[in-house]
């Protein structure tokens, strides 16, 4: 390793089937009036929402609800969770969910006390957040973005066909987490292995980028483990084991830990954010319909990396191959796991198509990063091979 850095995460985490005791830990330290935060109503239907609400009476808490949180939030409805959160004074946003409802608190939390154009100064300009944020704690519903444990949201902008990511400072992270294996078993298998994509691709977009470090060993023992609980859950939905590891692995994929030492590529989710922009497609499978395209261009530019993967994520032998040989090896390798999972590698299932090419381009943000920065021409031709 040869980076100087710094490694600090200050959420607390709750895990395991009792975890939504740690909300009588949690809830005290905080004042009266909570903005319960929420998508479209799941929660209601597996209990969730009547274990979290029966907490927040037990602790006298003033509940406000906030609900609706689509898959891909929208800079609109988080001016209205704004408007919610700062008429009723909250002292704590509470979000219930998965990763998207994760983001939207996120963001509200942080943005609430800030003015202007929040869409403009945040998420297009990237301007540092000074005004005060809403302590923000989570119970999680859905695994595979990380947001319980990092700084990032991703939020949409409906008019201007953009979807963009802002990572806020650590004061803004989670405060705390409640991360409950079996609350995660009403999701359907296709948002379950959306997210176990959604996983794979966040250490992928780190682990091809940067040198040879210790932090690739991190990367690729997550990544077998992933591989083993994810072909489990998806013939046994409700495996705990299988469950309980697929979040953990999702927690630490994204909390920061992988990026030390490693600048990120991050481009899969780039242009996977412009096709999400036109189409609203799933992100976890847009991923999955972008990534082979993706590290098919990319791999030449290290393809000593790329066989290593091979080598050591999926056992492929060598056997006196060149690193050529074996890194295409190593991608034959993981679309077979991406087709047992029954993940969707067209573009096309997704709703996209050839006529939305250019809106899906120009809604794609590239990143100056990785091993080769790719031209908006490379990434016509991508998308192209992703149809």
């Amino acid at each position: 390793m040869q980076a100087n850095f710094t490694f600090y995460n200050p959420t607390k985490l709750y895990f395991g089937k009792t975890a939504i005791d740690g909300l009588d830990k949690e809830l005290p330290k905080y004042g009266k009036t909570v903005l319960l935060v929420y998508g479209g109503g799941s929660i209601k239907q597996n209990g969730v929402y009547d274990a979290v609400v029966a907490k927040l009476k037990e602790h006298k808490k003033t509940i406000v609800e906030d609900s609706g949180v689509m898959p891909n939030p929208t800079i609109a409805k988080m001016q209205g969770g704004i408007a919610l959160a700062k008429k009723h004074k909250a002292d704590l946003v509470l979000a219930v969910g998965g990763g998207s409802v994760v983001d939207y608190a996120k963001a509200l939390a942080s943005l609430a006390y800030e003015s202007g154009d929040l869409w403009q100064r945040f998420f297009v300009n990237s301007e540092p957040v000074t005004q005060k944020n809403i302590p923000l704690g989570v119970v999680l519903t859905m695994v595979g973005t990380g947001s319980e444990m990092n700084g990032g949201s991703v939020v949409s902008n409906a008019e201007l066909t953009q979807k963009l990511a802002y990572m806020f400072n650590a004061e803004r992270y989670p405060k705390f987490s409640i991360l409950n294996p079996e609350f995660t078993f009403s999701c359907s298998q296709y948002q379950m292995t959306a997210g176990i994509f959604d996983i794979f691709s966040h250490i992928l977009e780190q682990y091809f980028s940067g040198g040879n470090s210790t932090t690739d060993y991190l990367a690729e023992a997550l990544l077998k483990s992933l591989i083993e609980s994810a072909l489990v859950a998806v013939k046994n939905h409700t495996d705990y084991s299988a469950r309980a590891n697929i979040m953990w692995t999702s927690t630490w994929a994204l909390n920061t830990l992988l990026s030390r030492d490693k600048p990120g590529d991050w481009n899969v989710h780039q242009i996977a954010h412009g096709v999400a922009a036109v189409t609203d497609a799933t992100h976890g499978m847009a991923l999955a319909a972008l990534s082979l395209p993706y590290y098919n261009w990319l791999m030449d530019a290290n393809l000593g990396q790329f066989a290593r993967f091979a080598k050591n994520v999926f056992y492929v032998d060598a056997k006196g191959n060149s690193d050529k040989q074996i890194a295409d090896e190593g991608l034959m390798a993981l679309k077979d796991f991406m087709q047992k999972l029954g993940l969707v590698l067209n573009l096309g299932k997704l709703g996209a198509t050839i006529d939305n090419l250019p809106q899906m381009l120009a809604a794609t943000h590239i990143n100056n990063s990785g091993y080769k920065v790719p031209t908006l021409d490379d990434v016509k031709a991508i998308l192209e091979k992703a149809m």
